[in-house]
C-alpha cells in the first residue's frame, strides 16, 4: 500500500482564472511524488519531491511565491518528518534557500539539532548542498499585491505547502514549507516548521498543518491528532475534524491533511477553500481547489 496528499494551503481564496494553473500545479506535485513512490522510493523522499514542486510555483505561499511581511521581505519557514525513526529536521526565517524543505532535510540528516534559523541555517544549508539565491528571487507581484491587500485589511493570505505520504515499508512522512502570513511581523513564526504543532509523522500517523498558525501552536495540532489515533484509537478522520474543531473554538481557521498506516486519509478545513490532491494505490485520487 503506497499514498500520498500534497495541499497547497487554506484560505478564504475566490474564484480566480488562477484556479486551473493551480489544479495543474498540484497535480504536477502529487505526480513527482508519486513517482517516488511507486519506484519503492521513501516516503520522505516523496514529500520532499512533492513540496519542492510547489515550492518552484509563484501561485503558492512558499518558496518562490511566499507572503511578504510587514517590511516587505522574505521569510521562509519549512519541516521535514520521518515517522519510522521519528527524525525531524526544519528551518525558521531563511532568505537565500531556493527551496527551503531541501534545507529541513539536511538539517534532518545532518544537524545535532532539530531547528535550525535565519543566517546559521542558510549557512548550515549551504555547507550541505542546497541551492542559494539572492532575497530578491523569491518575489514576485502577485506577493506585492497581497502585501497590499492585507495591508488595507481587504484580504488575508496564509498558509503553506506540505504533503503526507505513506511508502512501500509503511514508513509515514510529513512535511510542510510557507513564507508565513502577508503583513507579519518580522521575526514572526507559524506552526509550520514547529515539529508537533503544524508538521508531526510517527509510526501511526503523518500530518501538516496550514492555515492561523499561531491557533495550531495553541493546540499542538499535528501532536495531537496522532495522539488521538495512537492512544485513543481515533479513526483518522474523527481524530482530524476533532483538532480542527478545537482550533475553530479558539478562533482559529484552517486545514490540514493526514495519513495512517493503513493509508486513509483526512482532510478538513474551516476555510472557503484549500487546495489538495491525493492518490492511493487502492485507486482512490483527487485534486481539489474547493
Amino acid at each position: 500500500m503506497i499514498a500520498l496528499c500534497v495541499h497547497g494551503g487554506a484560505g478564504d481564496r475566490q474564484r480566480s482564472p488562477d484556479d486551473e494553473h493551480l489544479l495543474r500545479a498540484l497535480r504536477e506535485a502529487l505526480d513527482a511524488g508519486w513517482a517516488v513512490l511507486e519506484t519503492g522510493g521513501s516516503a520522505l523522499d516523496a514529500v520532499q519531491v512533492a513540496i519542492g514542486t510547489l515550492e518552484d510555483e509563484p501561485l503558492f505561499n512558499a518558496g518562490r511565491g511566499a507572503s511578504l511581511a510587514l517590511d516587505g521581505a522574505v521569510e521562509l519557514d519549512a519541516a521535514l518528518m520521518e515517522g519510522a525513526t521519528e527524525r525531524a529536521g526544519a528551518v525558521i526565517g531563511v532568505q537565500r534557500v531556493r527551496n527551503p524543505i531541501a534545507a529541513a532535510r539536511a538539517v534532518l540528516e545532518h544537524c545535532p539539532h532539530v531547528i535550525m534559523a535565519g543566517a546559521g541555517a542558510e549557512r548550515f544549508a549551504q555547507e550541505h548542498g542546497c541551492d542559494m539565491v539572492e532575497p530578491e528571487f523569491f518575489i514576485t507581484e502577485r506577493a506585492r499585491r497581497a502585501l497590499a491587500h492585507a495591508l488595507e485589511r481587504r484580504q488575508q493570505q496564509y498558509g503553506t505547502v506540505g504533503a503526507v505520504a505513506l511508502d512501500m515499508r509503511g514508513v509515514l512522512a510529513a512535511g510542510n514549507s510557507t513564507g508565513g502570513t502577508s503583513g507579519k511581523l518580522s521575526g514572526r513564526v507559524g506552526d509550520t516548521p514547529i515539529i508537533g504543532a503544524g508538521t508531526y509523522a510517527n509510526q501511526t500517523v503523518a500530518v501538516a498543518c496550514t492555515g492561523e498558525g499561531e491557533y495550531f501552536i495553541r493546540v499542538g495540532a499535528a501532536l495531537r491528532l496522532a495522539m488521538l489515533v495512537e492512544c485513543a484509537s481515533y479513526a483518522l478522520e474523527h481524530a482530524a475534524t476533532e483538532v480542527l474543531q478545537r482550533v475553530a473554538q479558539l478562533g482559529g481557521r484552517g486545514g490540514l491533511i493526514a495519513i495512517d498506516r493503513n493509508g486513509a486519509i483526512a482532510m478538513p478545513f474551516n476555510t472557503t477553500s484549500m487546495a489538495r490532491a491525493w492518490r492511493t494505490s487502492q485507486g482512490d485520487y483527487g485534486c481539489a481547489l474547493w
